[in-house]
């Protein structure tokens, strides 16, 4: 039965459970294991703490989350899987109105990541690295 995102608890449930899939999906894995390799410990914890500032406003969180996908190579499928795969997982899991943020928020973030992405393919010499 879905519930309310309220706590890191919740977060954490949701993070675990979308990669717990992304793991498993034929397009998504490849991307991520090769890129993260054996820290995923580490990446689950960015993650918790991305969310967790995202959608609970406990500032845990410190960075920019474009950078490390600039270089990869993505295409609109994958990102039209990643969000296939996160509105499913917060349908299954969740309801209310911090879990349509989350919604609200993925699609945003992977419509900007996409710009950018065309935009530095177009441009690779304005990649800072």
């Amino acid at each position: 039965m879905p519930k309310q995102i309220k706590e890191l608890s919740d977060i954490q449930l949701l993070v675990d459970t979308f990669y717990d899939k992304v793991r498993q999906d034929t397009l998504l894995a490849p991307v991520f294991e090769k890129t993260i390799g054996q820290h995923w410990p580490a990446h689950l914890e960015k993650m918790y703490r991305f969310w967790q500032t995202v959608l609970l406003e406990e500032r845990t969180y410190q960075g920019s989350p474009f950078p490390p996908h600039a270089v990869l190579p993505l295409t609109a499928e994958h990102f039209s899987r990643w969000l296939a795969i996160f509105n499913a997982t917060i349908s299954e899991l969740f309801e209310g109105e911090v879990a349509a943020e989350a919604l609200w928020r993925a699609n945003k973030m992977a419509e900007l990541f996409q710009h950018k992405l065309s935009y530095f393919q177009q441009h690779p010499e304005k990649l800072i690295r």
